[in-house]
């Protein structure tokens, strides 16, 4: 059984299917213990040819062995039986539901945690916490909480029924269980600490997977399969090693169990022989003795095993508490309240920012307006804070008081969602989930009619592309877009941004993947159907942003000038030096 604040709740939840199940439990656990006593009848009565039934002696003949013992025994086994069935059910039950459930909470804190959480935490190692952690807290949760019941409830039953036959036999029988006991005391924290490494190191064995199929177009170009290979089986080495080095541990724990039942059975054998070659006992009780006995063998069986589970579930449970308590970096702030439409007007004042856990600011004492339903292109060499820029609009990660306003209002007083609800987003990377382009295009939006999504694919200038695949607009896509183009990857994500509508575009890099006619037609459509609205491009090539209402240009995360295309090569030397060796390399590049 498993104890904590992450678990309780869900004890205090299924309360009832557990008290059932215990019901149950109780019930057959009971009937287990009438069979020794059946067992007894029939020795003797083969010895002796007759019982003692009631202080009468009746004759042991097939009319009495139908009626005592026979049909006794179907009834108990009746009752095993739908016992049995009613606690799985009752236990089984409970464990999945909490496992449902904290599945849900964990994926729901997840999508609430920052930016920043899933820089420092790799995707394999959180799905192992969503497979094999959950799955052995859920094994603790049900059948922890049967086993401790059963031993419990059959082990107490059991004993006082030997201890009623003769106490000296029952105290010798539970001397070498006590031992037992302390043994898996001791090495509780001992098999905790191994199930911790084993899961350390199946996460790392899992993301490394993961990044190598996710990259396997990388890998492939290069023609590093051998050397995935050779890492892959390190890894797979050590997983293997920190599973052997657990399974040792259980298997010594089982071993020792063993050990301890087989010498109780020699105790049993020996003494009670004695007590039976006394007289003190019959065949008959001997047998029973042995009986009730061997009902106590699964409680303590149960007892190593509870212990072995216990200690992998407290590391899993460990684990996964340590998500839910990971707190959100970038959080709305006490004082944030909804102003309910924001404009399109975005500024920045003396805004310097540093990325969590670096020596170095990415942008310093930034200042420029953009006004509401201005086209404004954002430039500057690679690396000099293009992105970071986006990552602040967006809150991805905190600015300081004072420093970013949106829609006239601080970004810290307002709702990080109200904040993103007035943006749409174009992302580098240009991700797109594994369904139909259709759902891909829509995501932004609650609902969609084919109509509007076909209208916004068509300013994205993919319609003709989408409209000439075999299934259209339901072809599923594969994962991260990879049966598609980059640059069907990224007019896709622009129609999926283009959809929501919102008050802010914002396309980071969006059309690198295009040619120039592509280009053209999808900023002659933005600027066409986004007038009054406020669209900020990122780009890398100068060429883009050219037809901007103004260019903010910037290097080394400091702003050099703002103003439009002809105004910069106008006063901004390394604004026109930029433009000028752009011309060269699309020269070169002709040429």
């Amino acid at each position: 059984m498993l104890f904590g604040k992450l678990i309780n709740r869900y004890y205090l939840r299924y309360l009832p299917l557990f008290l059932l199940g215990i019901a149950a439990l109780v019930v057959v656990d009971y009937m287990q213990l009438v069979l020794p006593q059946l067992y007894r009848t029939v020795v003797n009565g083969m010895i002796y040819g007759q019982i003692t039934d009631g202080g009468t002696v009746v004759p042991f003949d097939m009319d009495y062995l139908l009626d005592h013992i026979c049909l006794p025994m179907i009834g108990v086994i009746l009752c095993l039986v739908a016992g049995r069935f009613l606690w799985r059910v009752c236990f089984r039950g409970a464990a999945v539901r909490m496992e449902t459930h904290l599945r849900g909470r964990m994926f729901d804190h997840c999508t609430g945690l920052s930016q920043q959480y899933f820089e420092e935490n790799k995707v394999g190692e959180l799905m192992t916490l969503f497979t094999n952690d959950i799955e052995t807290v859920q094994d603790c949760f049900g059948w922890g909480v049967l086993m401790f019941c059963d031993a419990l409830f059959l082990g107490v039953m059991a004993i006082i029924k030997m201890g009623h036959m003769d106490l000296t036999l029952t105290l010798f029988t539970l001397i070498p269980m006590a031992f037992l006991l302390i043994i898996g005391a001791v090495m509780d924290h001992r098999l905790e600490a191994r199930w911790d490494a084993r899961q350390a190191a199946f996460a790392s064995l899992s993301d490394f997977s993961q990044e190598t199929f996710s990259g396997i177009a990388v890998v492939k170009a290069f023609v590093k399969e051998l050397l995935r290979q050779t890492s892959f089986a390190r890894l797979n080495k050590t997983n293997e090693d920190t599973n052997v080095a657990h399974t040792k541990l259980s298997t010594l724990l089982g071993i020792l169990v063993t050990l301890f039942v087989e010498s109780v059975i020699c105790v049993i054998l020996g003494y009670g022989g004695y007590l039976v070659y006394k007289d003190a006992f019959d065949a008959g009780q001997l047998v029973e003795f042995i009986g009730y006995f061997t009902a106590v063998v699964w409680p303590i069986m149960a007892v190593s095993q509870l212990i072995e589970m216990r200690s992998r579930g407290a590391a899993s449970l460990k684990r996964i508490g340590a998500l839910l308590d990971a707190v959100p970096d970038v959080r709305d702030s006490a004082e944030a309240v909804d102003p309910g439409t924001l404009s399109g007007n975005i500024e920045m004042r003396h805004l310097t920012f540093r990325y969590p856990g670096t020596e170095y600011d990415a942008l310093t004492d930034l200042s420029f307006v953009i006004h509401a339903g201005e086209h404004v292109g954002i430039v500057g060499r690679t690396g000099s804070g293009k992105t970071t820029i986006v990552d602040l609009f967006l809150r991805t990660y905190n600015v300081p008081d004072g420093t970013l306003f949106v829609g006239g209002h601080d970004v810290n007083t307002v709702p990080i969602k109200t904040v993103r609800a007035h943006m749409a987003y174009v992302p580098q990377d240009n991700f797109l989930f594994s369904d139909t382009i259709a759902n891909n295009i829509a995501f932004s939006v609650d609902a969609a009619d084919q109509a509007v999504i076909e209208e916004n694919a068509v300013l994205a200038d993919i319609h003709d592309n989408v409209a000439a695949f075999v299934d259209g607009y339901e072809t599923v896509l594969g994962e991260r877009g990879v049966t598609i183009s980059g640059g069907q990857k990224q007019r896709i994500s622009i129609a999926r941004a283009l959809i929501a509508d919102a008050p802010i575009l914002i396309l980071d890099d969006a059309v690198s993947a295009v040619d120039i006619g592509t280009e053209k037609t999808i900023l002659a459509n933005l600027r066409r159907t986004r007038a009054g609205k406020t669209t900020i491009l990122i780009a890398h090539r100068i060429s883009t942003v050219t037809s901007m209402d103004k260019i903010v240009f910037i290097d080394e995360g400091r702003l050099v000038d703002v103003g439009t295309h002809d105004e910069l090569l106008e006063r901004c030397p390394a604004y026109s030096t930029m433009v000028q060796l752009q011309q060269l390399d699309e020269q070169k590049a002709d040429g």
